[in-house]
């Protein structure tokens, strides 16, 4: 790969090797050691960060233009305060990240609120919220029921597979759109997502999609980024296979409702060990106990709570415990499209000796091409 654009960032404001992979979204995929890529705005984007922080990125679109690749289907845009004519592929990334919001003026705030919180801020940096299509992460989270990270993003990859458009073939893989709910209706679907292993979750999906386009179509979903929390999160309730904590993750990672608390057993635990102890004599949760976890984080950290608890909740996962106790930069090991096999295999086997010599020279490598 040699087209970089680089997006200057810092690894306080966001780091890509938890942003993308705490369970916010579920297509990103890490192609490399330190490289993801995913669909994103009817492209494949491949992004990599500097060990200083800056966002190194790569578009590829389609040559076939996006009305002509379906007769139903179409290629999700990425909406943002500007109209799709005005926007650039960093007007893209920045919205995805939400990047015009100060994260570190966030956690210095969070920190001064909460001790809990300072501590984990000082080795737990950049945990960025995303801003994900409506209709894509409603979609995946009506897939989280009853199931873990590793089978609800296949059950996602089997809907684009299935039902959306296949943009192209990059490195012997095939990338597809997320499908328009339109390509989830019809009589046939729920019996072929059953067949494709999702279970009762597909008659959720296929009435959702049903329910979406009788009250407008995917502009439906988007309209909910215009209306107060209480009144977006009441309407995606309506959606069957939709509960307060599906909804919740729709509100907080796609419809700027940043006090929008999902809250499932991990969070119930981590609110009852670090916040709410009297929560640890409950038997189950409750509508009641649901909101009072809410209404915790929301009068300890404020406006962006939402964001606050994406924090809390991924410094608890486990597959980042280890990343907290070595307190790392993520490591730029982009291996070049042109490199040798051989020279891969040296480098794999030089790096537990060399690893940071190894870093600093990729870096220097990166920031020749891109400049």
């Amino acid at each position: 790969m040699t087209n970089w654009k680089k997006l200057t960032c810092t690894l306080q404001e966001l780091r890509l090797d938890v942003a993308l992979v705490c369970g916010q979204s579920f297509r990103w995929k890490e192609i490399k050691p330190g490289v993801f890529r995913s669909v994103l705005a009817g492209g494949v984007w491949t992004l990599t960060q500097t060990n200083e922080g800056d966002i190194l990125y790569e578009v590829n679109r389609p040559e076939t233009p996006k009305h002509k690749l379906s007769n139903k289907c179409r290629v999700t845009t990425h909406a943002t305060t500007k109209t799709k004519f005005q926007l650039t592929d960093e007007d893209i990334l920045k919205d995805y990240f939400q990047l015009n919001t100060s994260l570190k003026d966030l956690y210095d705030q969070w920190s001064k609120a909460d001790s809990n919180f300072s501590k984990i801020a000082s080795k737990f940096v950049g945990v960025r919220t995303l801003r994900i299509d409506p209709t894509e992460n409603l979609f995946s989270f009506i897939c989280s029921s009853n199931n873990n990270i590793s089978r609800i993003t296949g059950m996602v990859e089997a809907m684009c597979t299935n039902y959306g458009d296949m943009l192209m073939e990059m490195d012997g893989e095939k990338w597809y759109s997320f499908p328009d709910a339109a390509c989830l209706t019809g009589p046939d679907v729920e019996t072929k997502l059953r067949k494709l292993g999702f279970g009762y979750r597909a008659g959720y999906i296929s009435s959702s999609a049903d329910f979406i386009m009788q009250n407008g179509g995917t502009e439906w979903v988007k309209s909910l980024r215009n209306v107060t929390y209480a009144e977006a999160k009441e309407s995606l309730l309506k959606l069957k296979g939709v509960g307060p904590k599906v909804a919740d993750c729709v509100c907080l990672f796609s419809l700027d409702k940043t006090e929008a608390i999902p809250v499932d057993t991990h969070v119930w635990q981590i609110t009852a060990r670090d916040y709410m102890p009297k929560l640890t004599k409950t038997k189950s949760l409750t509508a009641k106990i649901y909101q009072e976890i809410g209404n915790c984080y929301r009068q300890l950290f404020g406006q962006y709570a939402g964001w606050a608890h994406s924090v809390l909740f991924s410094a608890d996962l486990r597959k980042f415990k280890e990343l907290q106790e070595k307190q790392h930069e993520p490591g730029l090991e982009i291996k070049r499209e042109h490199g040798s096999t051989t020279e891969k295999q040296k480098n794999r086997k030089r790096q537990a000796r060399k690893l940071v010599k190894t870093e600093k020279e990729v870096a220097k490598r990166i920031k020749t091409e891109i400049e």
